[in-house]
C-alpha cells in the first residue's frame, strides 16, 4: 500500500536491467508508489505499462490494469477532480471483482486492489462531505484487506477509521469491530510494528489526544506520523499533519513554532498545486495570526484559502476554514459577516453529521445575532447550542453555550425585550446569573477542570448588580485565583512546548545512529553517482556504435570502447548462423591481433558461449591464479576472468560477446554494468546492420523492378501513342500535346496585340508580323482512290502504299511538326510555328510529292498515285484569335479537302478568313452556307487549281494564290 523510500530505490535501481513483459510489474509498482511522490513520472510509467498489457496473459491483465486505473484515481483525488477520480476507481472495482475460481495468488493480488480502491473511494467520499459513504467504503476497504490477509493494510484502514470516527460520533464502526488501536501508552509496541502502520496508528492517538486537550502528547505522535508520511510517499497526509502539529502549538501558545510549521506544511503544498492541501496551510496559518493579532494577515491568507477551497466546499477542511472565517469576523466587529460565516457552518456541520462544527456554529450565530439586535433570534439558536451540546454530552460546549446565553440576556435594554423571557425553572435573581451558575455547576462536575477567570469575573458582576456584593466579592477573590492560576497553566504549556521541543532535539540526537547508517548509504548513492557518470559517457558511446550501419564498422567501435573502459586481453563476438544450430565467430581480437575463426555448436555443454546464448543471461567465469580452465582453446593466452553476455534485442538473440583478462577478478559491478550496457548497444547495432542490408537488397531489387517496369511503361505508352503500320502518331499523341501548342500561338498573338498597344497603334488587318510566326496549319491529308487499291491489288498492296506515304509526309514536312495517320488512307498535319503565307506553298510540295513518284507494290510494279489536300490556319481570324478553336479548324480544314476532292482531285485547298463580315456564328456559316459566305465576302478559298471549284454541287470561280511554278 505504501513503501518507505529505501525500498523505492531499489526497485528504481532494478528497472534499467529489465526488458520485455519483465519491466511490466516494475512498471506498476513504481507507478503506483510515485503517485503521489512524483505524479508525473508516475503517468510516464504509468502510460509505458499500459502499453505492454495486450502482450500480458489474459487472467493476469485485469490486476495490472486496476492498479494503473488506481494510479490515474487517486492523482485526480489530491487535484480535486473528483468525479474524475470516483470514475476511474469504479472502473478498477470492476476489474477486480471476487473470481472464486482465479488462483490463490490471484485472488490474493485482487483482495489487495479491491482494499487500495475503496481506500480511495473513502477518501473521495471524505473530500465531498459523506462521511457516512467514507465510513462505508472504509468497511469495505477492511473486508478486503482480510480477504487478502494483509494485516499490514488492516492496521492502516483501521487507524483512518478511527480518525474519521473520532469526527463523525461513531462512524466507522464497521471497520473497528474487527480492529482495536493500541493503548495510548504502548509506544514500545508500535516501534514493533511495521512503520507505515505504526505512523497511520500514531496519527489516530495523536487526534484523540488532541480532542482530549492532551496537546503535547498529541505534538508527538503526529509528529512521528508526520515522519512515517513524508519518507512513505504520503504527501498529502504528510501536508495534513504537519497543518495539525501547528494548531496544537497554537493551542499551546507556542505562535513561532506553531508558524513554522505551518511554513513547512506550506513547502510541501505550494509545488503540488493541490486545492485542499494548499487551503488547508493557507488557513491553518491564518488561525494562528488571528491569534496573534494579525488579523489583516490573517484576513489575506483566510480568503485565499477558501478560493482555493471552493471545490471542495463539501469537505471538513472548508467547514473548518468557514469557522475560521466566523471567529475573525467576531473579532474584526463584523457581526453580519460572521453571522454569515457561521449560518454556512452550520449547514455544512449537519451535512457532515460532526458535532464539533454543529456547536460551534450555533454559538457562533448567537453571538453575532445579539451584536445585531437580534435578541430573541440570538436566545433561541443559542439554546439550540446548548441543547446539542447536551445531546452529545460535550460539557465544554455546554459551558460556552450558557455563556453566550447569558451575555444575551446581560446586554443593555434586554430586560425590556419580550423576547427575552427568564428562563423557566429560573431561581437565580436575574436571568444571565441563572445562566452563569448553571455553567459554574456544570464546570464543578469536570475532573480537574480551572473554571476560567472570565467566566467568574461575568458571575461576579452580575452578583454585584443584583446587590448581593458579598457574593459578588467572594467570586472576584475565586477570580482572581482562577486568573493566577490560568497563567500559571499559561507557563505551563509554554513548558510543555518546550519539552516537546527537548524530546524532538533528543529524538534527532537518538536519530545519530540511523543518520550514521545513512552515510553508508549515502556513500553507495555516491557509488551510483559514479555509475550514473559512467552511463551518460556510455550514452554517447552508444549514440556512436548504434550510428553504425555495416556490420564491419559496429565491432571497429565496439573493440575500440570496449578496450577504452574494460581490461580485455580478448574481446571476441559470436553470432548465430542462418541455421540457428551453429555460433560463428564473426569478430576476434587477442592482444591485438586477430583470432582464427571459430565455431561452436548451440547445444555444446562445455562451451560458455553456447550457454549464455541457451540460457539468455550474463554468465563470469573467476579463476584463481594457477586454477585450471576447463574450456581453455587452444592456441589462445590462458585468461583467469571472463565474462559474457547475450546480445539480445528484445526476445531475440543475436549472439553473444565476451570481454576476457589475464587478471583475477577483472569484473566487478561497475565493470559488469559498462559491458552489459555495450553488449545492449552492440545487439541493436547489429540488429540495425542486418536489417539495413536487408533493406538495401529490398530497395536494389525494387529499384530494378521499377526500371524495368518504367521501360515497359514507356514501350507501352509509345506504343499507344504510334501507328503500327506507319510508325506515324496517332490521334491519341495529337490530342494529348495539341492544346499546349494552341495556347502558345494565342500568347504569341497576345504579345503581339501588345506591343501594338504599346505603340499606340492598333494592330492593322491581317498582319501576321512576319519576325514572329506564331500561326498552326492544319493539313488534311487523302489519297485519292485509295479503295481501288485494295480492291485490285489487296489489302497487303493498299498497306505498303501507305508505309511509303509516311515516308513522302517525313520528307516534306519537319521533324517539329506533328504528322498523324488520322483513320485509313488520312492523314492530318499540325504544322507548327508556320507562317500562314507559307501554308499553300506546303501543300503544293505534299502534292507533287505524291504525283511525281510513283508507289512500287511488294510484287514490284509500279503505280500512280495522287492525294488530295485541305488545310486551315489557326488562328482562323487573327483580328480575333479566340473566336474558333482548334477542333473548329480542323473542321475547316476537312471542308477544304472536301473542296478539292470535289473539284477534280490531285489538289488542294483551303478557306481563309477575310475579316470582312460579322463574326458572330461564322463557323455554322462556313459549315453549311460556304458559298453565300463566299458572295458575301466573308472568307474566300486558295486553291492550286485554276478553274471553276465546285463547292456544295455549285463551280466557282477562284483566283490562284500562289505561282504555280514554285
Amino acid at each position: 500500500m505504501f513503501v518507505r523510500d529505501a525500498d523505492l530505490a531499489q526497485w528504481e535501481n532494478t528497472l534499467p536491467d529489465l526488458t520485455g513483459l519483465a519491466r511490466l510489474p516494475h512498471l506498476a509498482a513504481l507507478a503506483w508508489h510515485l503517485r503521489q511522490r512524483d505524479p508525473v513520472r508516475a503517468r510516464e510509467l504509468s502510460g509505458e505499462a499500459q502499453a505492454m498489457l495486450p502482450a500480458v496473459a489474459p487472467q493476469d491483465a485485469p490486476v495490472l490494469r486496476a492498479r494503473l486505473l488506481l494510479v490515474a484515481a487517486e492523482g485526480a483525488w489530491v487535484r480535486g477532480e473528483l468525479d474524475t477520480a470516483q470514475y476511474h476507481a469504479d472502473q478498477a472495482l470492476q476489474l477486480l471483482a471476487h473470481d472464486a475460481a482465479a488462483p490463490a495468488p490471484l485472488q490474493v493480488a485482487a483482495a489487495r486492489g479491491r482494499a487500495d480502491a475503496c481506500w480511495v473511494q473513502a477518501w473521495i467520499a471524505n473530500d465531498r462531505g459523506d462521511s457516512i459513504a467514507a465510513s462505508g467504503w472504509l468497511a469495505q476497504a477492511a473486508e478486503a484487506a482480510r480477504a487478502a490477509s494483509d494485516p499490514v493494510r488492516g492496521d492502516i484502514i483501521g487507524a483512518a477509521a478511527g480518525i474519521c470516527a473520532a469526527f463523525t460520533d461513531g462512524a466507522g464502526v464497521g471497520v473497528q469491530a474487527s480492529w482495536r488501536p493500541p493503548a495510548a501508552t504502548l509506544d514500545t509496541d508500535l516501534d514493533a510494528m511495521p512503520a507505515i502502520a505504526a505512523g497511520w496508528i500514531s496519527d489516530f492517538l495523536g487526534t484523540r489526544a488532541f480532542q482530549h486537550s492532551e496537546y503535547g502528547r498529541a505534538i508527538g505522535h503526529l509528529m512521528r506520523s508526520f515522519d512515517t508520511a513524508l519518507t512513505s510517499g504520503q504527501l498529502r497526509r504528510a501536508i495534513i499533519i504537519a497543518t495539525n502539529i501547528g494548531n496544537g502549538f497554537t493551542c499551546l501558545n507556542a505562535n513561532e513554532a506553531a508558524l513554522d510549521w505551518m511554513q513547512r506544511a506550506q513547502d510541501l503544498a505550494r509545488p503540488t498545486g493541490w486545492p485542499l492541501s494548499i487551503g488547508m496551510c493557507l488557513m491553518q496559518t491564518a488561525e494562528t495570526l488571528r491569534q496573534l493579532g494579525q488579523r489583516e494577515a490573517a484576513q489575506t491568507l483566510l480568503r485565499e484559502s477558501l478560493v482555493v477551497l471552493a471545490p471542495l466546499a463539501g469537505s471538513r477542511a472548508y467547514a473548518v476554514a468557514l469557522e475560521y472565517e466566523g471567529d475573525l469576523a467576531l473579532d474584526l466587529g463584523n457581526h453580519a459577516a460572521a453571522l454569515d460565516s457561521f449560518t454556512r457552518l452550520a449547514a455544512r456541520g449537519d451535512a457532515l453529521g460532526q458535532g464539533d462544527f454543529q456547536s460551534s456554529a450555533r454559538r457562533g450565530q448567537a453571538h453575532a445575532l445579539a451584536h445585531l439586535g437580534r435578541a430573541g433570534e440570538a436566545l433561541t439558536v443559542a439554546q439550540g447550542a446548548l441543547a446539542l451540546a447536551r445531546t452529545k454530552g460535550d460539557t465544554l460546549a455546554q459551558i460556552a453555550a450558557l455563556q453566550v446565553l447569558a451575555n444575551i440576556h446581560a446586554r443593555p435594554g434586554s430586560a425590556d425585550d419580550p423576547a427575552l423571557a427568564p428562563p423557566p425553572g429560573m431561581s437565580a435573581p436575574s436571568a444571565p446569573l441563572h445562566y452563569l451558575l448553571l455553567a459554574l455547576d456544570i464546570a464543578a462536575t469536570i475532573d480537574g477542570y480551572t473554571v476560567p477567570g472570565a467566566l467568574l469575573d461575568a458571575t461576579a458582576r452580575e452578583y454585584a448588580a443584583v446587590g448581593d456584593f458579598e457574593r459578588a466579592y467572594a467570586i472576584a477573590l475565586r477570580a482572581g485565583a482562577a486568573r493566577d492560576l490560568t497563567h500559571s497553566r499559561e507557563a505551563t504549556n509554554r513548558a510543555i512546548a518546550m519539552q516537546v521541543q527537548y524530546q524532538t532535539e533528543r529524538a534527532q540526537t537518538e536519530g545519530e545512529h540511523h543518520r550514521q547508517l545513512a552515510a553508508a548509504e549515502a556513500r553507495r548513492a555516491e557509488i551510483l553517482q559514479r555509475t550514473s557518470a559512467t552511463l551518460a559517457n556510455l550514452g554517447a558511446v552508444g549514440q556512436e556504435i548504434t550510428a553504425h550501419l555495416e556490420s564491419a564498422a559496429v565491432f571497429r567501435a565496439l573493440d575500440r570502447h570496449v578496450h577504452g573502459l574494460l581490461d580485455a586481453t580478448l574481446f571476441s563476438i559470436f553470432l548465430i548462423e542462418p541455421g540457428g544450430e551453429w555460433l560463428a565467430s564473426a569478430f576476434g581480437v587477442e592482444a591485438g591481433r586477430p583470432l582464427p575463426p571459430l565455431r561452436v555448436a548451440l547445444d555444446d555443454p562445455d562451451a560458455n558461449s553456447a550457454r549464455c546464448v541457451r540460457e539468455r543471461r550474463e554468465l563470469l567465469v573467476a579463476l584463481q591464479e594457477g586454477e585450471a580452465n576447463v574450456n581453455h582453446i587452444s592456441g589462445t593466452l590462458p585468461t583467469l576472468s571472463m565474462l559474457f553476455a547475450p546480445l539480445a534485442v528484445g526476445e531475440r538473440v543475436l549472439g553473444v560477446m565476451t570481454v576476457q583478462s589475464m587478471r583475477a577478478d577483472a569484473y566487478g559491478e561497475r565493470e559488469r554494468l559498462i559491458f552489459r550496457t555495450l553488449c545492449a548497444y552492440g545487439a541493436i547495432a547489429l540488429d540495425n546492420a542486418s536489417a539495413y542490408r536487408q533493406v538495401a537488397a529490398t530497395q536494389q531489387q525494387l529499384l530494378d523492378k521499377n526500371l524495368e517496369l518504367e521501360r515497359a511503361y514507356q514501350a507501352l505508352e509509345e506504343v499507344s501513342l504510334t501507328d503500327q503500320l506507319t510508325g506515324l502518331r496517332n490521334r491519341r499523341f495529337f490530342l494529348r500535346n495539341v492544346d499546349a501548342d494552341v495556347a502558345m500561338s494565342l500568347r504569341g498573338y497576345d504579345n503581339m496585340q501588345e506591343r501594338a498597344q504599346q505603340r499606340g497603334q492598333p494592330r492593322p488587318a491581317n498582319d501576321c508580323d512576319r519576325q514572329a510566326p506564331n500561326d498552326l496549319v492544319f493539313y488534311m491529308v487523302d489519297l485519292d482512290h485509295f479503295k481501288h487499291v485494295n480492291d485490285r491489288y489487296g489489302h497487303a498492296a493498299g498497306d505498303s502504299i501507305l508505309v511509303q506515304m509516311q515516308a513522302r509526309l517525313r520528307e516534306v514536312f519537319r521533324e517539329s511538326d506533328y504528322v498523324i495517320r488520322w483513320g485509313g488512307e488520312e492523314f492530318l498535319v499540325l504544322a507548327r510555328a508556320t507562317h500562314r503565307d507559307d501554308a499553300g506553298a506546303l501543300a503544293e510540295r505534299m502534292r507533287r510529292a505524291v504525283a511525281e513518284r510513283d508507289f512500287v507494290l511488294p510484287d514490284g510494279e509500279k503505280l500512280h498515285k495522287t492525294c488530295s489536300i485541305g488545310f486551315a490556319c489557326f488562328p482562323f481570324l487573327p483580328e480575333q484569335p479566340r473566336l474558333l478553336s482548334w477542333p473548329q479548324v480542323v473542321e475547316l480544314a476537312d471542308q477544304g479537302l472536301y473542296i478539292a476532292k470535289r473539284s477534280g482531285r490531285n489538289a488542294w485547298a483551303a478557306l481563309h478568313a477575310t475579316g470582312e463580315g460579322d463574326a458572330v456564328d461564322l463557323f455554322p456559316r462556313l459549315m453549311h452556307a460556304l458559298p453565300q459566305a463566299l458572295e458575301d465576302g466573308e472568307v474566300r478559298v486558295v486553291s492550286n487549281l485554276a478553274g471553276p471549284l465546285e463547292l456544295d454541287g455549285e463551280r466557282r470561280r477562284t483566283g490562284l494564290s500562289i505561282d504555280l511554278e514554285l
